[in-house]
């Protein structure tokens, strides 16, 4: 059983790294506040390629994991890379 509690660990690490890439994306380069930003991303369909680019961050996570043999916290970051990209896709497809 705590493989099942490494793993969610991981994932929600992966979706917290997700969403602070994503924060700092909007924070670093955007004119606008976090909310228009957001905002202006949905109205204009590309609110897909700012989750994508928030997702870079998993690249850290997941590889730092993979160096402190955290292997079962990895496999929990890599889920949660996938579900953005589901999410992702979703929003590309409708």
């Amino acid at each position: 059983m705590k493989s099942k509690k490494e793993v969610l660990i991981g994932f929600a690490v992966g979706i917290i790294a997700n969403t602070l890439g994503t924060l700092l994306y909007i924070l670093i380069f955007s004119d606008l506040s976090i909310v228009e930003t957001f905002e202006a991303a949905v109205a204009q369909e590309h609110i897909g390629s700012l989750l994508a680019l928030g997702a870079i961050l998993n690249l850290v996570a997941f590889f730092g994991f993979l160096r402190l043999k955290r292997d079962y916290r990895a496999r929990g970051v890599m889920i949660a890379t996938l579900l953005t990209a589901l999410v992702i896709l979703y929003y590309k497809i409708f």
